[in-house]
């Protein structure tokens, strides 16, 4: 199915099942520990033997040597994987560091050795016996020294963005210099590890020249695609299945070393393998959310309209790698005549930088959006008001593409108006509440609605059953619920008549889970499968015209019958797929949000809690508000912990991320978060697909952070302009204690 025209009336819009605030299908396996995750796979294949990843020591240079043998003498090895005996890796496409292979050190924990054995301990005593001499390198770890220098978006030509190295319209030099209110600052953000629940984790079986992996992976085809490349396989040779995932946040796009490593092991040893990174390898062999150095510029009339904004931003990578996309929402979030916006890329040795949940808004809008509160603050104006009033309806970079739909301004007053934000007092450090020092702060959020095509199987039963697979996944999102919420609507039958099948890379290729284009987009193609599955029932009924499906029936031109009655014969099966016309470049599609808080500081230790959380949301058709909140939810928990504790700390002498566990990398627990509240705004965008849904899942970030420095910074009148907003960096500007 081609979507290319607005969507009209259609079985989505009786809403008698998508809508609902459905428990999670998923949910009962999970609270029992039933839910088959990668690792707990014992039932796919006996006698599983247990392999150990034993990263680098160095972060630049080469091994110089590697002696296995006390290892491969060690009780229970079975075999030893050395990255010396193998070539280096063919690269997935989403891959910028090597996984594993030559002698070469990218950087710290790269994956270097790997010992299966029969139990896990043997695997791990026998690891700690490789002896490993290397030729250290001199390499690049600190971003603000790099900075100055870096070239313009990886070397000044833009090559393979698709975007110029510098975006221009208009004057901004001249509108800035000219501008009567000026803001010029500069903002940093450090880097963000994913810190998911379930690590990297992977089962491999060989069937001869058949490789078979259950992993954790968040985009099957995507996985399917890069084993292959990456082992040097034929893609029909390939199985990926995953049909659990104990959380991804953008880590578990591409493979990651868990994945070759445990079909390198499985052939070596002659025996299924099964591989669980080891947490402290994590932050450091696989991928985390870039640092940023950002500067802001915004000039305005003294109206407070945005005349010039210019928002550069500086990232680290790896060679070849990609710059974190902190200016993207600036490029449409305002209205502004003259805008410039440029990234800079500094080439490092700190492992691969790549996505993380809302890769580019997130740590950009820490920025924008605190940048914003400043200038509001010089203006004399509300920073409600200063964000209204400078509201697009049109794309700013090209005025003549309007927004499919745009409710930032309804999302923003109403959300002042849940929050009481009438009874803040714009003086900063003006209310006190015993010891503490009382605050509230906003920010808007942005994140873009991107499409992609999904595919989808149905099949109905001599039962009533309707099936559906897709290799979609659940990364705790609730895919499995608003697919059946979907079929069931389609269908017209009951949610508890609905099986879903997901994880497969047997089952069509879906949207698979990432950029928040997830929900939208899979349900589309089951919509687009259930409408041929539709037409067989018709067909096999003998009815036609305006088909009725409802209540385990359908009902055309006085007749009915059961659904069931149409796959007594035998079953039926309908496969499809959406794909999309040019509407997305008609339209700008995005959603809104707008975020607030309230803070209290403590004025003796400078300690910061959070007191209440409040988002209003404008992300089309809200599919199932329960799991929908719950996004949001988690985003808004992930922003506060960005906020106020995240931080990936670089020794800069020998080039690693020195907390890499989660006892020293310091995530949001229960008592960090408050009451959290979220609205949806009752709103549907026929632009963007059949079920004129989008994505929420990243939404929920976005502009978080800035929300809570605009609160701290309304608490106390200390600016603090580089995140993490820690004690120590505003305890000795704190105002006298009395």
């Amino acid at each position: 199915m081609k979507f290319e025209t607005p969507a009209g009336t259609n079985p989505i819009d009786q809403l008698k099942v998508v809508g609902k605030p459905t428990d999670r299908i998923d949910g009962k396996f999970k609270t029992t520990g039933t839910a088959p995750y990668a690792y707990e796979r014992h039932d796919v294949a006996p006698n599983q033997a247990y392999g150990y990843i034993v990263g680098s020591a160095i972060a630049k240079g080469r091994i110089s040597s590697m002696n296995v043998a006390d290892a491969k003498a060690a009780p229970g090895v079975l075999a030893i994987v050395s990255t010396l005996d193998h070539k280096p890796l063919p690269l997935g496409q989403q891959n910028t560091a090597s996984l594993f292979g030559g002698a070469e050190i990218q950087h710290y924990h790269q994956a270097i050795a790997m010992v299966v054995a029969e139990t896990f301990e043997q695997a791990r005593a026998a690891a700690n016996l490789i002896r490993v001499n290397y030729a250290r390198g001199h390499g690049k770890y600190d971003l603000e020294a790099l900075a100055p220098t870096a070239p313009l978006e990886g070397g000044g030509s833009g090559e393979g963005s698709g975007a110029p190295p510098i975006d221009r319209v208009g004057d901004f030099d001249g509108a800035f210099a000219s501008a009567p209110v000026k803001l010029d600052q500069q903002y940093t953000t450090p880097g963000h590890s994913h810190s998911m629940m379930e690590p990297f984790a992977t089962i491999a079986v060989w069937d001869g020249p058949k490789l078979t992996v259950w992993t954790s992976n968040q985009m099957i085809a995507w996985a399917k695609r890069d084993v292959a490349k990456t082992l040097s396989l034929s893609p029909e040779n390939v199985r990926v299945d995953s049909p659990y995932i104990g959380g991804g946040f953008g880590g578990k796009l591409a493979i990651r070393a868990d994945v070759p490593l445990a079909a390198l092991g499985a052939r070596a040893a002659g025996r299924p393998v099964k591989v669980a990174m080891q947490r402290p390898l994590i932050a450091n062999n696989t991928t985390h959310r870039p640092a940023t150095i950002q500067r802001i510029r915004l000039g305005a009339s003294r109206d407070g309209k945005i005349t010039a904004i210019s928002h550069e931003s500086t990232s680290g990578n790896l060679p070849e790698g990609k710059p974190e996309t902190a200016v993207a929402q600036t490029k449409l979030l305002y209205a502004g005549a003259n805008r410039m916006t440029l990234m800079k890329l500094a080439v490092m040795d700190l492992p691969e930088g790549n996505a993380m949940r809302a890769p580019g808004e997130a740590p950009g809008l820490m920025a924008l959006e605190m940048a914003m509160d400043e200038m509001a603050e010089k203006l004399g104006m509300d920073p409600v008001e200063f964000r209204i009033v400078n509201d697009t309806q049109v794309d700013p970079e090209k005025p003549q593409r309007p927004f499919s739909q745009r409710q930032l301004i309804k999302c923003l007053r109403e959300g002042a108006d849940r929050f009481g934000w009438n009874r803040r007092n714009a003086k900063p450090a003006s209310v006190r509440e015993g010891r503490y020092l009382i605050g509230m702060g906003m920010a808007a959020a942005f994140r873009n609605n991107q499409l992609t095509k999904s595919a989808a199987r149905v099949r109905l039963d001599g039962k009533g059953i309707v099936t559906v697979e897709t290799d979609m996944t659940d990364i705790g999102t609730g895919s499995y619920t608003i697919i059946a919420q979907t079929a069931a609507e389609m269908m017209g039958v009951a949610l508890d008549k609905v099986v879903v099948k997901l994880g497969d890379s047997d089952f069509p290729a879906a949207a698979g889970s990432g950029g928040q284009w997830g929900a939208n987009n899979s349900t589309a193609g089951v919509y687009a499968a259930c409408i041929k599955l539709r037409e067989q029932v018709g067909q096999r009924l003998g009815m036609t015209g305006d088909l009725q499906f409802t209540d385990g029936e359908v009902r055309a031109g006085g007749r009915s019958a059961k659904i069931a009655d149409a796959a007594r014969n035998g079953p039926l099966t309908a496969e499809d797929f959406i794909e999309y016309g040019d509407l997305a470049k008609k339209y700008q599609q995005s959603t809104f949000a707008g975020h607030f808080v309230e803070v209290a500081v403590d004025s003796f230790t400078g300690q910061t809690r959070i007191r209440r959380m409040l988002a209003v949301c404008a992300a089309g058709r809200i599919l199932n508000p329960k799991s929908a909140r719950s996004q949001v939810i988690g985003g808004m928990t992930m922003g506060a912990g960005a906020a106020l504790m995240e931080e990936l700390a670089v020794d800069k002498r020998f080039g690693f991320f020195v907390n890499h566990d989660l006892a020293t990398y310091e995530v949001p627990v229960h008592a960090d978060i408050p009451h959290q509240e979220v609205v949806f705004l009752d709103e549907v965008d026929p632009i963007s697909s059949p079920m004129k849904a989008k994505g929420v899942g990243e939404l929920g970030i976005c502009g978080v952070g800035a929300a809570v420095a605009n609160a701290i910074y309304n608490a106390t009148g200390v600016r603090v302009r580089d995140y993490p907003i820690t004690l120590d960096k505003h305890l000795d500007a704190l105002p006298a204690l009395t």
